[in-house]
């Protein structure tokens, strides 16, 4: 055989670029194609080697002794017999031809391996995922759970995942998997769970069979403990975003919040922002922590974590750490000895591990009550606003920051046609770029003069149609006093058509009479004598009525007006 034996056109861990794989007895190397930094593997880490149909062709998986997995795809089905030499005569590993499952079901056995989880259907691989691969798992219900994936790195890796951190192969595509949930009933012992004969040690305790998956899970893809020893610890701390109560617990390079149904393994990495805001009550104070990626819960995705703490609320703490990690690493930053309020100790170790600074509301503004926080609302959600040195923040939900650089103007209005229009305002913030815009409603009226003086001095454009809204009204109202005024000194009326014709006209041919028709009618009754039998009275009043509807008609009709013009 040559030296060394290459290959072009190859992907590296799902890698976006292609490139040349070399194999040499001493080991193997990958580069990319358009140049970049390049793989090496030495042969002495090799620990195995399968061959596969995979997504561009063929697919040689090396199995290091290390625990981890490198993927090269890109190969012909005629290179097999070339690489299988190469594997047995370079490395002593045989090329393991292995075929997947493609019936496409969506139950079978998960058997973990050293260096993946493996999804079988009879018998075959359906999928594997590398532990690598896995950033978090959560038990998502009474017998499911899920398995979340690293978040991509915007792109920056060739794919290879390395010995370090996580993510590295899905963040090389363009759409990437983020999670998978596992359904799993029944009880099991471990031994079955890691491939072992059921029924091998009748004396070993059933155990739920979701739970010994994710706890195995969890130990294998070294999740939550193993990260090391914890620093600090602070129990059932209350959490408005995402909500519910939660452990955290605060690692040198991460933090994990454990609740009774998820679990996160946040990194420091991951902080952007990290805010002490104090609650409009007097009573709490808020953490608000900004991440990227943002934290997911199923299809939800909480960009901040927004905790609550009372404000009289002391603790006494004393960190794990020794002493020259304290002089050195965190000199300046954490110190081995807390007492003090709670929020105040956390805020001051997650500065101190996170190395982020601490924003607090600018002191630039303050309610008509003498506080930061804001009370209004977004659309039905009622949280506060508050107004920092570069940024608008809402919480508690949807937790909003808007920075004041992306800010184009801002528009003070009036509710239309609310009952409430004369007391409370809304706030709508317009984004650049055409952005959109956020709408802050039911501001109470007093803090209008502070914020509309608190955004000019911060040199943002401001509209205020409360004014506007105000001087037209008054406007309209002056214009009416005028015109009423000059109807007292002209004096003519306004025209109200035919109602003033009705009301000035006099009816001349109309005669008013001081008796009625119906009284005559009883007085010629009342002067008969009463002598006759009912009949004839009946018949004289009948005779009466008609001589008197003719007088009626020859005499008291009225005659047609005459209008003249």
């Amino acid at each position: 055989m040559a030296a060394i034996e290459s290959f072009d056109n190859i992907y590296l861990d799902l890698s976006k670029e292609s490139g040349k794989s070399r194999f040499a007895e001493n080991g193997l190397g990958w580069k990319p194609a358009g140049g970049g930094e390049a793989f090496t593997l030495d042969s002495s880490n090799i620990g195995g080697a399968q061959w596969s149909r995979a997504a561009r062709g063929y697919e040689v998986k090396i199995l290091l002794r290390s625990s981890g997995v490198v993927q090269l795809d890109g190969f012909h089905q005629e290179d097999y017999e070339r690489l299988s030499k190469i594997f047995k005569n370079w490395y002593s590993v045989n090329l393991e031809n292995k075929e997947h499952s493609l019936r496409g079901w969506n139950w079978g056995k998960a058997e973990f391996s050293k260096a993946e989880l493996t999804f079988n259907v009879q018998n075959r691989p359906a999928f594997e995922i590398p532990y690598s691969e896995i950033s978090n798992t959560n038990l998502a219900g009474r017998n499911e759970i899920a398995v979340e994936f690293a978040g991509n790195d915007g792109g920056k890796s060739n794919g290879h995942s390395g010995t370090g951190g996580k993510g590295k192969k899905a963040s090389a595509g363009k759409d990437q998997l983020v999670e998978v949930r596992f359904y799993i009933p029944g009880t099991t012992t471990r031994k079955e769970a890691e491939g072992g004969e059921a029924g091998s040690d009748a004396d070993e305790e059933e155990k739920n069979a979701v739970t010994l998956f994710y706890d195995t899970l969890i130990e294998k893809a070294e999740i939550g403990e193993t990260a090391g020893d914890t620093i600090a610890t602070f129990l059932d701390v209350l959490h408005l975003t995402p909500r519910g109560r939660f452990d955290i617990d605060m690692y040198d390079a991460s933090f994990r919040l454990r609740g009774k149904t998820y679990d996160y393994k946040i990194q420091y990495d991951a902080i952007k922002k990290f805010m002490v805001l104090p609650k409009p009550d007097d009573l709490h104070f808020l953490l608000c922590i900004g991440l990227d990626p943002p934290l997911r819960q199923g299809q939800t995705r909480y960009p901040f974590v927004v905790m609550q703490f009372k404000a009289d609320e002391e603790v006494t703490l004393d960190l794990n750490i020794t002493e020259e990690e304290l002089n050195g690493k965190y000199k300046d930053k954490l110190q081995s000895h807390y007492e003090q309020p709670l929020h105040q100790v956390v805020a001051y170790i997650f500065k101190g591990l996170a190395n982020k600074k601490v924003t607090t509301p600018a002191k630039d503004f303050t309610t008509h009550r003498q506080q930061y926080g804001i009370k209004c609302s977004i659309k039905a959600s009622e949280g506060f606003l508050y107004c920092l040195e570069k940024a608008f923040m809402f919480v508690p939900k949807p937790a909003t920051y808007i920075s004041y650089e992306q800010t184009q103007s801002i528009t003070f209005s009036r509710v239309g046609g609310a009952v409430s229009a004369l007391s409370t305002f809304d706030i709508t913030v317009h984004m650049k770029n055409g952005a959109g815009s956020s709408q802050f409603s039911n501001i109470n009226r007093e803090d209008l003069k502070a914020l509309e003086e608190f955004f000019k001095l911060k040199g943002l454009r401001v509209k205020n149609e409360i004014d506007d809204d105000t001087n037209l009204i008054s406007a309209a109202l002056g214009d009416d006093d005028m015109a009423s005024s000059d109807e007292e000194a002209v004096g003519p009326k306004a025209d109200r058509g035919s109602a003033d014709e009705d009301e000035e006209s006099v009816d001349e041919d109309f005669q008013a009479e001081s008796e009625s028709d119906v009284a005559e009618e009883y007085d010629s009754n009342h002067e008969s004598d009463g002598s006759g039998s009912e009949e004839s009275d009946v018949d004289n009043r009948v005779d009466d009525e008609d001589e008197d509807m003719d007088d009626d008609e020859g005499e008291k009709r009225p005659k047609k007006k005459k209008k003249t013009a």
